[in-house]
This record gives C-alpha cells, sequence and structure tokens, in this order.
C-alpha cells in the first residue's frame, strides 16, 4: 500500500447564496440553485436554500451572488517535480495555476525531466516515481494526474501491464519518443488501453528535441483517446488535415493556450458543425517554450467564446464536464457524488460586460475570489486574476 497524503476533507461544507451557478454539463450548463451541500469532499446536495440541509456546517461559504463552477480543469500539462519546472526555471507555477481557477490537471508526460531516462526499465521507474509523488504531494492543493511515461521503441504487452499493476493510468504524448510510425503507435496504444491506460498523442509539428511531425495519417492509424493539441503545439496542421481527424475518428480533440490560436477556434466550429461539442476539451501545454500561462485556461474559455460565437456558459464546460467525462475524473460537474472542488468568481471590475458571461463573451477575462478542492479552501482572492467585482468569504458556521 502506498501511503497518501490528502488534506483534513472531513466535515460539512456549505456554499450558500450563489448568484449563477454553473454547472459544467453541455445539457444545462446552467443550474437553477443557490446552494451547494459537501460532505467529506464530496457534493450532496445541489439547490436552493429552501430545498437543502445546511444546519451543522463546519464551513459557510458565502458567494455574496457571484458566480460558482467546478474546478477548471487543464487536459495537458508536462510537470516534473513537485512545483518545480526546469523548462522556465521557475517554481511555484501550479500554485498559479490554482490562481487561475486551475484544480486539477492532467500530464501528458513528464518530458522536461532533466536526463529523462528512454531505455525501458528506466522510463518505467520514472513514470511510478512521478504517480507516487504527485499522489502523496499536491502543490498547492492542485490535483495533478501524472506518471505518463513516453513510450520507446522496444516496449511489449508486458510493460504496459507492469505500469498498470503499479498504479499508472496515462500515457505520455505519442510521438514524443523513438515510437513516432502509425502501425507501431497503435499497437502500443492498444496495450495500453487492455489495461487501462488512457493515451494522447501529439498532433503537428515537432516541440521538443526528439519530437517530429505528426500528422492526421499517423493520429487516424495509432487511434489514442485524445487528439492532443489539435491546434498544434507549437505549429498546427493544415485545415483539410484537422478537419479529417474531427470528421474521422470519435476521441478526445483537445485545444491547448500554446496552439495556434485561429486553427482551435477552426478545431471547435467543425466540432460544433458535426455535432459532438462534447469533444472539446482544452488544455494549456505548459510549460512550454511559450511560457507558463497560470491563466491559460480561462484565457482559451474567453477566446473560444468571444470569437468564436460559443455563450460563456458553454465554453466553460469544455474546460470542466467535457474534460471530466473524457478524462473519466470524479470532478467537473456540480452534481451530487462528484469531488467538491469548485471556483467562485464575479465579473472584472470595470469590464464592459453587465454580468460574468457577457463579459466573458467580451472576451474578458472573469476575477476569481476563491477556489475550493475536495471542501476545503485552498485560495481566496486570486493575485492573477483582474480583481472581481464581489468577492466570496468565509464566515462563521
Amino acid at each position: 500500500m502506498v501511503a497518501v497524503t490528502q488534506p483534513d476533507t472531513s466535515g460539512t461544507l456549505v456554499i450558500r447564496n450563489v448568484g449563477l451557478m454553473l454547472s459544467g454539463d453541455l445539457t444545462q450548463p446552467i443550474l437553477d440553485a443557490d446552494t451547494v451541500v459537501c460532505v467529506d469532499g464530496r457534493i450532496t446536495q445541489v439547490g436552493t436554500a429552501a430545498d437543502c440541509d445546511t444546519e451543522g456546517a463546519d464551513r459557510i461559504v458565502d458567494a455574496n451572488g457571484t458566480t460558482l463552477a467546478p474546478g477548471l480543469i487543464d487536459s495537458h500539462v508536462h510537470p516534473v517535480l513537485g512545483d518545480w519546472t526546469p523548462r522556465q526555471s521557475q517554481f511555484n507555477w501550479i500554485d498559479s495555476f490554482l490562481h487561475g481557477g486551475v484544480t486539477t490537471m492532467i500530464s501528458a508526460g513528464e518530458v522536461h525531466t532533466p536526463g529523462r531516462p528512454k531505455d525501458i526499465p528506466g522510463l518505467k521507474a520514472m513514470a511510478i516515481f512521478a504517480q507516487r509523488s504527485f499522489l502523496n504531494a499536491r502543490p498547492g492543493g492542485v490535483k495533478v494526474h501524472a506518471g505518463a511515461p513516453v513510450i520507446e521503441q522496444g516496449m511489449t504487452e508486458n510493460d504496459f501491464r507492469e505500469l498498470a499493476a503499479a498504479g499508472v493510468t496515462l500515457l505520455g504524448e505519442v510521438g514524443l519518443g523513438s515510437v513516432k510510425a502509425g502501425d507501431e503507435a497503435k499497437r502500443m496504444v492498444g496495450w495500453a488501453r487492455k489495461y487501462g491506460l488512457q493515451s494522447t498523442i501529439h498532433t503537428g509539428g515537432p516541440s521538443i528535441p526528439g519530437s517530429g511531425l505528426i500528422d492526421a495519417d499517423v493520429v487516424l492509424e495509432a487511434d489514442a483517446d485524445i487528439i492532443g493539441h489539435i491546434n498544434g503545439g507549437h505549429t498546427a496542421l493544415p485545415r483539410t488535415q484537422v478537419r479529417c481527424l474531427c470528421e474521422s475518428c470519435s476521441r478526445g480533440i483537445e485545444i491547448v493556450h500554446n496552439g495556434n490560436e485561429a486553427m482551435g477556434l477552426f478545431a471547435m466550429r467543425t466540432a460544433f458543425e458535426l455535432g459532438t461539442p462534447e469533444r472539446v476539451i482544452l488544455g494549456t501545454d505548459s510549460p512550454a517554450g511559450s511560457g507558463v500561462q497560470p491563466l491559460g485556461i480561462l484565457r482559451l474559455i474567453s477566446l473560444l467564446s468571444s470569437l468564436g460565437d460559443v455563450p460563456a456558459e458553454v465554453a466553460f464546460c469544455f474546460a470542466t464536464g467535457n474534460t471530466a467525462r473524457m478524462r473519466n475524473l470524479d470532478c467537473g460537474l456540480i452534481e451530487p457524488g462528484r469531488a467538491a472542488d469548485f471556483v467562485l468568481m464575479d465579473r472584472a471590475q470595470h469590464t464592459a460586460g453587465a454580468t460574468l458571461l457577457e463579459s466573458v463573451q467580451l472576451g474578458d477575462l472573469p476575477g476569481i475570489s476563491m477556489t475550493i478542492i475536495d471542501g476545503v479552501v485552498r485560495s481566496g482572492r486570486s493575485r492573477n486574476t483582474p480583481p472581481a467585482e464581489r468577492l466570496a468569504a468565509v464566515v462563521p458556521a
């Protein structure tokens, strides 16, 4: 058994006086509710104050009429160790993302690790180490799902069996290692899927030394679970290939902040044309050469809403419920049984938008006043977003 150090999530949390509740669910993005009750880190009730049992709360958050949404999920990051990245020689980058509303991160591979082992015993050991490390220590409280080995030539089915038995659930970006041919990738992706490891494939031009072009033919043949940064990381494929990917498979369409913004908008619009907006998920692909973007997910939401003519409440679903369902996570939706991960926010001061949703659809970012993970308040007023017009607050129980 692995000892896991977790925050004390016991007791009852009540969030009251919510002005707008975003569910994270595309089928009903706005809930007719103003109160959420959470017990031992899980949502137990969602509704009006009159309908919810709020007696005996250990912690109370007064939303003060602001917006409550599920904690944002970054579907594509490259962590290394704790809250440090050698890519940008930066500490506390994950905690900064918490101040951008991100409560969960998914590793696409710990590829920036100095001296990253590429031999098979070494890459398996590093994956298990990363998985354990981020399971036991949460920078800023953020849940980092890590331990995503980059597949290399020579791996056998037994390697994937061993990784799964050790608790590894992810593959790093297919194509960042020596496996680049579609048929070879398909075989290993199939082994990964057999043992419950979810796969992501690099899409577009090269990003780091050792990577190369992965075009639509390779992506389709490999058939990974997530089309990683379909808008390039950094260089995108031609529109014809991006459309082909959206049309020819049913896998996740991942749009990242560090990619081609015009192609990200094109991929989203194509998903809507095909009637499959539930496939759209968001990531930042950071840390990367473009840097670290604590507000990257919020900026993507604002970009896709304002320039893509998508209601802001729908764009929020891309970074919450869509990603949770695509990634098999227990967060991302405000509904009973889910993890009590939330972000409280309001329209920014002096925005032209009359409401938070209107301001986001005009291209502005909201102001965050609180993040909550597993029912525990993890941050107050954001040090990174513009100041919110109104602030949520913890009040005496």
